[in-house]
């Protein structure tokens, strides 16, 4: 076949996504055209600029926006829950209870929380690519983590001399085919403003999480401060209470996490064969040992929930990945994609030599990925360790001994752009629960002494003559690390304090460390480096082909979906996109976890039954756009995205515009539970509800 007639046949395996609701586009590369065509929305650089001010990037892995001027952010619950846990006692349990700010000096702390907004990109692609030319293999990750350190380092200079002091991230999209620095505005003071109770904000719980219909009141609001006062935000999302219309376009802007929808054969194949099933025994089994211990009293279950639920949530989409790669209609498109396009490659010889061997070098990587999977995921990975306490033992000893190297040469998360977050994530002062310690880490120790074997050299000094349960134990009884102070003095001490510290944790990351490093310098040189290279040139032979009429895979980076609100149809029964009031309280059964909290049975005469609850849209989404809004063309909030149907979870591989659909919060469910239910009328005006007592009054 000619080259021209190869590139068009390939292309036209793309060209349905834009036919279809697909892609997490970029800011700067979003079909506009294809939006307008297909509803009618012309979408200006006006409204992608205000929307994209108006986006949060919560650092612990949610996305949220400005609902108000005054750094007010609307974001879901389970994204707030970590905080709500932190500030929790056994007398005050924020998480089961919810909370409510009297007024904006009883807003609460979230120490762990960072709010970040994009404010530039970046594109850097040139400069990476004449630093990495005619680098040897052996020193190509060396001098990547460089030159992207440089870059990093170098923009936050510049910044701060201009008198705008920013985060800089260096971003790689289209498997390395485009580099880019974004700058982004930092809040570190991030305050918990309002919380429904845990009973109806994950109402239906596990069974029914990523099912449809749902009556979910998933929605928290934090604060940003800055300088100790609320932040200023007047490019904030206005909320429109009525929602939006079923068939009404729908944007939904956020930071969806990660998908692999641009991983060759080779690589989903691994996934497939090897990480996915190793990941799901693990934890399958964590997951029970979890649910017996939260049954032990009502306090473990307060102390188990958090976990508990990330535990259950994060089995449902691995198990659901899983189910997706052993599906023969993906892996036939995959394979057929990949096919035409290295037939586009092989008919022109500038491509050929650029990409012809890249799918081969990425199948050598993956086979030595399934050697090292085991061995690298217990010991550089941490599953051995699963213990919130090792976690801050191997952030001191690591940055201690990164920090006496030059900036440029340590390992990316230790530069000096990162070692603020590393100092806030040691000084948040997050409880420690010794219980639940102990379960995580001996269950984590027999599992990696079981996989490696007991004569292992790093088992054995581990574990020495102890069983797990014994070591696991000890260490905890014997660390100091649950406080923040210690953890400071540790950090700010440097290498001197980390070699002269008694702390069994401590000592237990120093013994595994090398081992540890060693695995992750063979990751690197023989899995990671390789695999970029080869993405990049495969990368750069797409772009020839296809232009940039694709999107990239997502990359917890700012990303605009369309799609609109739509049901579907599900094993021949059409599925609604809302649910209403009377739904939610039909299927109460009072038992957990479809049981009210009071304050809803309480509210019941006084709420309009045909409220409109959850609703469904066909936006493409992934892990990580909880929280995001959910906006109209009038760039106007909608909706608050929460949550994706069953179909949805297969969308890191594809999407399918049949079956995929996320779920959301709907703002007159909002409304009616800050109105009628929790009557926070200084929270409703500054959402812009005009009146609270009017509608309590109906």
């Amino acid at each position: 076949m000619k080259p021209l007639l190869v590139a068009l046949a390939t292309a036209a395996l793309f060209a349905a996504a834009l036919v279809a609701d697909e892609g997490m586009w970029t800011f700067d590369n979003f079909p506009r055209k294809a939006v307008a065509e297909k509803y009618g929305v012309q979408i200006t650089d006006e409204w992608l600029d205000r929307v994209q001010m108006a986006i949060v990037r919560l650092e612990t892995g949610c996305t949220g926006s400005f609902a108000s001027p005054d750094g007010l952010i609307l974001t879901n619950n389970h994204c707030v829950r970590s905080c709500l846990a932190e500030n929790s006692t056994a007398q005050r349990d924020l998480v089961g209870g919810g909370f409510s700010a009297a007024s904006r000096d009883a807003e609460i702390r979230c120490q762990g929380e960072q709010a970040s907004v994009l404010v530039e990109t970046v594109n850097v692609t040139d400069q990476m690519t004449k630093a990495l030319a005619n680098v040897p293999p052996a020193d190509a990750a060396r001098v990547r983590n460089q030159t992207l350190t440089t870059l990093e380092s170098t923009c936050e200079v510049d910044a701060e001399k201009a008198g705008t002091p920013l985060k800089c991230e260096a971003v790689s999209l289209y498997q390395g085919g485009q580099h880019w620095l974004y700058k982004y505005k930092r809040y570190d003071d991030v305050r918990l403003v309002f919380a429904p109770e845990y009973a109806i904000a994950a109402f239906g719980g596990d069974p029914d999480n990523f099912q449809f219909p749902r009556w979910c009141l998933d929605m928290s609001l934090l604060r940003a401060y800055e300088n100790g006062k609320p932040a200023s935000t007047p490019g904030h999302l206005p909320v429109n209470w009525a929602g939006a219309k079923q068939g009404e376009a729908a944007f939904v802007a956020g930071h969806p996490g990660t998908t692999q929808r641009l991983l060759t054969v080779a690589q989903l194949k691994a996934q497939r064969d090897v990480f996915l099933p190793f990941w799901l025994i693990r934890f399958s089994e964590l997951r029970g040992r979890l649910a017996q211990y939260s049954k032990t009293s009502p306090e473990a279950a307060r102390i188990a929930t958090d976990y508990l639920d990330t535990v259950e949530n994060s089995i449902k989409v691995r198990r659901m990945q899983l189910a997706t790669l052993l599906d023969d209609r993906l892996m036939e498109r995959r394979e057929q994609e990949e096919r035409k396009l290295r037939e586009a490659v092989r008919a022109d010889a500038a491509l050929e030599a650029l990409a012809g061997k890249a799918w081969d070098e990425i199948a050598r990587a993956e086979a030595t990925y399934r050697k090292i999977l085991g061995p690298y995921t217990w010991l550089e990975g941490g599953a051995g360790f699963n213990s919130d306490l090792f976690g801050y033992a191997r952030l001191i000893v690591r940055a201690a001994e990164e920090r006496t190297k030059p900036n440029q040469e340590r390992l990316r998360e230790y530069t000096d752009a990162a070692l603020e977050q590393v100092r806030q994530a040691l000084a948040a002062d997050v409880p420690v629960y010794p219980e639940l310690e102990q379960l995580r880490l001996s269950y984590s120790l027999e599992r990696m002494r079981e996989h490696l074997g007991p004569d292992h050299p790093v088992v054995k000094r581990v574990l020495g003559s102890a069983t797990p349960d014994e070591r696991a134990r000890q260490l905890i009884a014997g660390s100091t690390l649950a406080s923040p102070k210690a953890r400071l003095a540790l950090f700010e001490g440097g290498q001197a304090a980390v070699d002269a510290s008694k702390d069994p944790m401590i000592a237990l990351a120093q013994a595994v460390d090398e081992e540890a490093r060693a695995l992750r310098k063979v990751y690197e040189e023989q899995v990671q480096v390789p695999e970029q290279q080869a993405q990049q040139a495969i990368a750069d032979a797409r772009f020839k082909v296809y232009g940039t009429s694709i999107y990239p895979d997502a990359t917890f980076t700012l990303r605009l979906s369309y799609g609109s609100v739509q049901g579907w149809n599900e094993a021949g029964r059409p599925v609604d996109p809302f649910t209403q009031l009377s739904g939610l309280f039909e299927r109460a059964t009072g038992a957990a976890p479809f049981a009210l909290p009071k304050t809803w049975l309480e509210a019941k005469p006084r709420l309009d039954l045909t409220t409109r609850v959850n609703f469904t849209t066909t936006n493409d989404i992934v892990g990580g756009n909880s929280g995001s809004p959910v906006i109209n063309g009038a760039g106007e909030i909608v909706g608050l995205i929460f949550d994706g149907n069953i179909h949805s979870i297969s969308g890191g591989f594809w999407y399918d515009a049949e079956m995929n659909r996320a779920v959301a919060v709907h703002p007159a469910f909002i409304r009616a539970a800050l109105e009628n239910v929790y009557k926070v009328p200084a929270i409703a005006r500054e959402l812009g509800i005009q009146a609270a007592a009017t509608a309590t009054a109906r």
